[in-house]
């Protein structure tokens, strides 16, 4: 079978005011149809760059090397024409700031049918009636066919968001943070519906978020991402419930436990701040954090190493951690 999506070796550098800013710095990740995989970590890890990158969406100027391998095709290497047809048909993103990306003079069918009039060929008309459809499919009704953005609620809008995502049947969806800004009961009908038809479509999906319960939840397996680097990668709900690598285990444990007045008193979490990409420190990225640190992890180079079959973390305390 061939894969869906391989990532190999990718290593993203910006070029600004201060100079080369290392963003992603060697991750390989690989993706089979119908997995699903979600990518954790803080602000300014890297997630939204490793999305961005497997569409070239990035900025001009930003150094990519390694391989990103869209269904058997090196995305580095396509044309821009080649670039644009893949986009939406091979793989679409759905972004976090549904209001952003819609477009607010456009009625709503009219945006879902945009991609499907530009790669399937279909007239004005039955694109937007395949939309009336995709719309049905993510719980919009049809009369919201002639609604503007703002005449939608957010979870509304980020459906709408999820059909544009859908309109063309593309093999790989990329979530990033697709659920942030909705309240609770909204991100649950629409995690719930996004399960729903990755599994009866058979599409890769990778869900970017800070929030290791909602990807726990959502995704079979779970990378955790640090200072541009993986650090833990495995079976999702093991991964969340007995983390191997500290700064993984610190983000399962930054979850209060409702009604429990000592951890109210005592809230867990991660002190400090994430590194500045542009001076990160010697040996293991998360060592000046780390409640486990050893003088060594100051100089070693540390590299995922096994920790179970199916499972990796980037420490050099793994067996001590578990």
């Amino acid at each position: 079978m061939t894969p869906v999506l391989e990532i190999d070796d990718l290593r993203i550098t910006y070029r600004g005011s201060r100079g080369e800013i290392p963003a992603v710095r060697g991750i390989s990740l690989r993706l089979e149809p119908g997995d699903t995989l979600g990518l954790a970590g803080e602000s300014g890890c890297g997630k939204s760059t490793v999305a961005g990158a497997v569409l070239r969406l990035l900025p001009v100027g930003t150094d990519v090397t390694g391989r990103i391998v869209l269904d058997g095709e090196d995305v580095l290497a396509m044309s821009f024409g080649r670039l644009r047809a893949v986009r939406w048909a091979g793989a679409s993103i759905v972004f976090q700031g549904a209001m952003h990306s819609l477009n607010p003079v456009q009625r709503i069918a009219r945006q879902i049918a945009e991609p499907i009039v530009l790669h399937e060929g279909l007239s004005a008309d039955a694109a937007e009636k395949r939309a009336v459809e995709l719309m049905s499919q993510v719980g919009l009704p049809a009369w919201r066919a002639r609604s503007y953005p703002h005449q939608l609620s957010g979870g509304q809008r980020q459906r709408v968001m999820i059909a544009m995502a859908l309109a063309c049947s593309p093999k790989l969806i990329i979530a990033d943070e697709a659920t942030t800004a909705l309240d609770v009961m909204i991100q649950a009908q629409v995690l719930t519906l996004i399960k729903k038809l990755v599994a009866e479509r058979n599409i890769a999906l990778i869900m970017i978020s800070h929030d290791l319960s909602v990807l726990a939840d959502t995704c079979a397996r779970l990378a955790v991402m640090y200072a541009g680097k993986l650090v833990e990668q495995g079976p999702s709900n093991e991964v969340f419930a007995d983390a191997r690598h500290p700064y993984a285990r610190a983000l399962s444990a930054a979850f209060p436990t409702v009604g429990d007045p000592a951890e109210r008193r005592n809230p867990h979490g991660l002190a400090g701040d994430p590194p500045d990409p542009s001076a990160l420190p010697t040996g293991c990225s998360f060592h000046p954090r780390c409640p486990v640190a050893m003088n060594e992890c100051a100089t070693a180079t540390v590299e995922l190493r096994r920790a179970r079959e199916d499972w990796q973390a980037a420490c050099l305390r793994v067996e001590e951690v578990a």
